[in-house]
């Protein structure tokens, strides 16, 4: 008897232990999201520049974010990690701590439904809901490999990040009009960007912003503008209606079809655009094929 009290009572306090000073969060929230991890990592990041005094990290790949809020009286951190159920469901795990008041949360949560709870689970219905929001802007649909062809083109070159890629493009649409209009050059296609660097980790991205042209012997010299030929690649390919700022969404269905198929690809995405977003209009009508190179 007294020795299986005394295991009873050594289990109890290794279990007291590890929930009061070990267990790394003081509340779990658990979710179904209906896209993949590249799409959910993106509009997390974006939702968070929307909240008052929040910031967030990605940390060391796409499944896992840390993001911290700092209320008026505590500091709440969401550990998000995201992970691939199938090609278009994945599980969210949110750990939520906050670590001036852990041990008053751990020992309340079992007894009651705390604020601490209650705002915990508000903030990840807060982000689902803005999540199904943005899934309605937009569509994908991957289509299989297609090689591109080569071309001549004139070019601007940018260095940003993924959420302002749009923003770039914009302020070179009128250059490059302007170039082509007042030269008489003969255009060869729709605009695209050829990706020359991406940074999964930071989102930077570096592209050139092209025009498919006709070469000639007497293209004018001018400042900025550069002129480039672009070699055609075997790519997988996907169609995306949507505005062009959030078009990266569709890099990552890419990449879950070639990590599914076992394809190693390049991951410097082309995108070729079929609409001027200058021009306005109902968004889901934009048309954009959006490429990711496969390396042979």
């Amino acid at each position: 008897m007294k020795r299986g009290f005394i295991i009873v009572i050594t289990v109890v306090s290794i279990g007291l232990i590890w929930y009061f000073l070990i267990k790394p969060q003081d509340y779990q929230v658990r979710v179904i999201a209906k896209t993949n991890i590249g799409v959910i990592n993106q509009t997390l990041k974006a939702w968070n520049q929307s909240l008052t005094n929040a910031t967030i990290q990605q940390i060391d790949n796409l499944e896992n974010l840390k993001q911290t809020i700092h209320l008026t009286d505590s500091t709440h951190i969401y550990n998000w990690r995201i992970s691939s159920i199938t090609d278009s469901t994945s599980q969210l795990i949110v750990d939520v701590k906050d670590p001036d008041h852990s041990f008053q949360n751990k020992f309340f949560i079992p007894f009651t439904d705390t604020n601490f709870e209650k705002k915990a689970r508000k903030t990840v219905i807060d982000f689902i809901e803005n999540l199904n929001d943005h899934l309605k802007d937009f569509k994908v649909n991957f289509i299989g490999e297609e090689k591109l062809p080569a071309t001549y083109c004139a070019c601007v070159t940018h260095k940003t990040v993924q959420s302002k890629k749009a923003f770039a493009m914009m302020e070179s649409y009128p250059f490059l009009n302007s170039v082509i209009t007042n030269n008489s050059i003969q255009l060869n296609g729709v605009p695209f960007i050829e990706t020359s660097h991406w940074n999964m980790q930071n989102d930077s991205i570096a592209f050139n912003f092209c025009y498919p042209i006709i070469k000639t012997d007497s293209l004018p010299i001018i400042k900025n503008l550069i002129y480039k030929d672009f070699t055609g690649r075997r790519s997988l390919k996907a169609i995306y209606n949507g505005n062009y700022m959030t078009s990266d969404r569709a890099w990552y269905t890419l990449l879950n079809y070639a990590k599914k198929n076992n394809i190693e690809v390049d991951k410097k995405p082309i995108e070729f655009f079929f609409n001027n977003p200058n021009m306005g209009g109902d968004a889901l009508r934009w048309n954009a094929e959006i490429f990711m190179p496969i390396i042979e």
